[in-house]
């Protein structure tokens, strides 16, 4: 059963639900709502939908991207360490929190950098939570909007641009009119200390 809403989900929310999975497993690009603005993604590890991704939004392989797990034992998969002043600020911090982590694993080189480096935020959003489980990898999330440093507020404020070139665009909130605003990104300096690349 699906779990994103307080009871159980109607015909349409478990159709849009399944919909959304499919695109995901089938190597198709989303377009979702999250628990910070609205992005597009696709599975984190299939390295043609990351190449097709990659090419929409202009981001060459100098950027890393930005990927969604649903929880601490998921992130651990994917990175090479995972420091325990990251693990107490995750644990605490209350704004969705991105990370990005000076080496990731178990991922292709398109979800990485040059240098290998991720970015990962534990999302907090039940509907993300469900559809990364579902999926059973992580999946990515950059901002549906072709501008660079662009945020869409809410649904209604992404271009047809960008609805034009993905393969579904889900249900869940479309009406949700509340301005979204990005996460918080974090990386360790090189003594440990925090650096904020995004506040």
């Amino acid at each position: 059963m699906i779990t994103f809403t307080n009871g159980r989900a109607s015909a349409g929310q478990q159709q849009d639900f399944g919909q959304a999975l499919t695109v995901l497993r089938d190597g198709g690009l989303l377009l979702y709502p999250t628990d910070t603005v609205w992005s597009v993604g696709c599975d984190a590890t299939d390295p043609a939908a990351l190449r097709r991704l990659r090419a929409m939004k202009s981001i060459d392989q100098h950027e890393c991207l930005e990927l969604l797990v649903d929880s601490p034992k998921m992130l651990k998969q994917y990175i090479a360490h995972f420091h325990p002043r990251i693990e107490t600020l995750l644990s605490f911090h209350l704004r969705p929190l991105t990370v990005r982590y000076e080496r990731g694993r178990n991922l292709p080189q398109e979800a990485l950098d040059q240098e290998g480096s991720i970015a990962i935020r534990i999302v907090q959003d039940e509907y993300c939570q469900s559809l990364i489980r579902k999926l059973g990898r992580p999946i990515v999330a950059l901002p549906a909007d072709l501008k660079p440093n662009a945020f869409p507020a809410n649904f209604g404020a992404i271009s047809s641009d960008i609805i034009e070139q993905v393969d579904y665009i889900v249900h869940h909130r479309r009406n949700d009119k509340s301005i979204a605003q990005p996460s918080v990104m974090v990386q360790l300096g090189h003594k440990d200390e925090l650096e904020f690349l995004r506040e």
